[in-house]
């Protein structure tokens, strides 16, 4: 008999596990819910995003001659949830049953797991096998101890996959990991390759009209949208990012410059994190244009390890915690987030350029979310929860799985080092050897004290002395310890005073 199959908004694959079997009969549903659009304010970008990609995906569907039922958000019937939407959806057709694929959130795969008993319709929950590693075997790959280190995960998925090993199962290169080969500086003569823009189709126009009439309260802005949102055109971007991309990425992957907010990066994620892309094909490309001499192997290296290496590290770090893994704050910090993180407007040039940039785009790279935004949020000692519903509401590439152990573990250390080796803190000085930020900032990065000081510089002292004891214990922060120990004391007196005096001076609302 016909099944209903229920099709999420970060599943977007024709090859999904809840797809490969259809029959005659079977319906493929797929919803527009406002509690997901609202959980949190998420970006007016995001939103705009994943539902112009779900009324394209639906679109494909259908003219392969699939039944597509469809709801959007703005049929007057919509009840704002999923199991709301699968109820009534049941009605509609009386299957026989429900497939899914399993949810990649953790409160959307508890609700899906009642369903069976509060709908009273048989529930098929299958494995997500888009990920290379499996949920039942992370632990299998990654080790079982509390403390855990991408870098063995890693050549376990390496060997797993094969990508990048020789014949004779060893790295291609004689190295497992080229992170040191990753961190150039942007010279000033070295131009980004001109990145391919989709302009939006009729479908796009009209979602990007409900979210302007919906979410207009929502952070960020709609103009100038010209994101992917159908698989031909996430294939073309792939294609285009593994040709004139790739091979300048992995040299200058770490590198930020004013104005440049995409430089050599792929600009993938939120592609993959939808299911318009995969994981693996995008690696598979990667490793190809290595072998066929047209990108460096430090360039697809560090592009495969972002993906086997830390992305399904992070997604097995989630499952194996939740729930409770956002509780954690082994840091006890407990400052409100500034008001700045939703309006730009700070002197800190660094900031305002990472903060206006998610503010237009709803994406920043990895080394803005983490050493400018994150380093910033944990030497200010911000509250975790605080900053984790900041990143899952800004990025268009955030889910809680990718973000929340991101933020807890990566970031801020809240886990109190899970799988993070120490806190990555740093003065003004690491964002003026990777960027030209502080060519354009009113403060002056060389100097620690005074009112023109960087104010990195002294926040990063005042973090140092109130984690003194925890680092002292770090195998890896122990000598910041020792230099803090031997500062003249009135030194140190000086950087915590003005600390506080900063920190405190910052507004913090809680509005957005």
């Amino acid at each position: 008999m016909a099944r209903l199959r229920f099709v999420l908004g970060d599943q977007l694959t024709r090859n999904l596990s809840s797809l490969r079997d259809l029959e005659d009969g079977d319906v493929v549903l797929m919803v527009e819910v406002d509690e997901e659009a609202t959980y949190v304010r998420h970006h007016q970008r995001k939103i705009a995003f994943l539902f112009s990609a779900m009324r394209h995906f639906a679109a494909d569907l259908k003219a392969q001659g699939i039944a597509v039922d469809y709801v959007a958000l703005d049929d007057p019937d919509n009840t704002g949830s999923f199991t709301g939407e699968l109820r009534r959806a049941l009605v509609r057709h009386a299957p026989a049953g429900v497939v899914a694929t399993e949810a990649a959130e953790w409160r959307v795969l508890q609700a899906m797991g009642e369903w069976e008993s509060t709908l009273g319709v048989a529930t098929e929950i299958r494995d997500d096998d888009r990920f290379l590693c499996p949920r039942s075997e992370f632990s299998l790959i990654a080790g079982r101890g509390r403390k855990l280190l991408m870098e063995n995960f890693y050549r376990k998925m390496r060997r797993r996959t094969g990508y990048l090993m020789d014949g004779a199962g060893e790295p291609e290169g004689g190295q497992w990991n080229l992170d040191a080969e990753n961190r150039a500086r942007l010279p000033k003569s070295v131009t980004p390759p001109e990145r391919p823009s989709f302009a939006p189709d009729e479908t796009t126009n009209e979602v990007l009209a409900l979210v302007r009439s919906r979410f207009s309260n929502h952070f960020g802005r709609l103009d100038g949208f010209d994101y992917p949102v159908t698989r031909g055109d996430a294939r073309a971007y792939l294609d285009w990012f593994i040709r004139a991309a790739l091979p300048g990425f992995g040299t200058f992957q770490d590198a930020m410059r004013q104005g440049e907010p995409l430089l050599f990066h792929s600009h993938l994620s939120a592609l993959i994190n939808c299911g318009l892309l995969t994981a693996a094909e995008c690696c598979e490309a990667a490793v190809a244009a290595y072998h066929a001499g047209n990108a460096p192997l430090n360039a697809a290296e560090g592009f495969v390890r972002q993906i086997i290496g830390w992305r399904e590290f992070i997604r097995g770090i989630y499952w194996r915690e939740m729930p409770g893994y956002g509780e954690n704050n082994a840091l006890s910090a407990d400052r409100p987030l500034p008001d700045f993180f939703w309006t730009a407007e700070t002197d800190l040039n660094c900031l305002r350029q990472a903060i206006s940039e998610t503010r237009d785009n709803a994406y920043a790279h990895h080394i803005q979310r983490l050493m400018v935004l994150g380093n910033f949020c944990l030497i200010a000692g911000i509250d975790p929860k605080a900053v984790q519903e900041w990143y899952l509401i800004v990025y268009h590439d955030a889910y809680e799985w990718v973000e929340m152990p991101n933020v807890v573990g990566m970031i801020l250390f809240a886990d109190g080092g899970l799988f993070a080796t120490k806190p990555y803190a740093a003065s003004g000085n690491y964002i003026h050897r990777m960027s030209n930020y502080c060519e354009h900032c009113r403060y002056d990065v060389k100097q620690r004290q005074g009112a023109d000081a960087c104010p990195f510089n002294y926040l990063y002292w005042d973090f140092v002395a109130r984690n003194r004891d925890r680092l002292a214990a770090n195998a890896r922060a122990w000598r910041t310890v020792q230099a803090l120990d031997e500062m003249d004391a009135a030194k140190m007196q000086a950087y915590r005073h003005e600390a506080k005096v900063f920190l405190d001076g910052l507004p913090s609302s809680g509005n957005y």
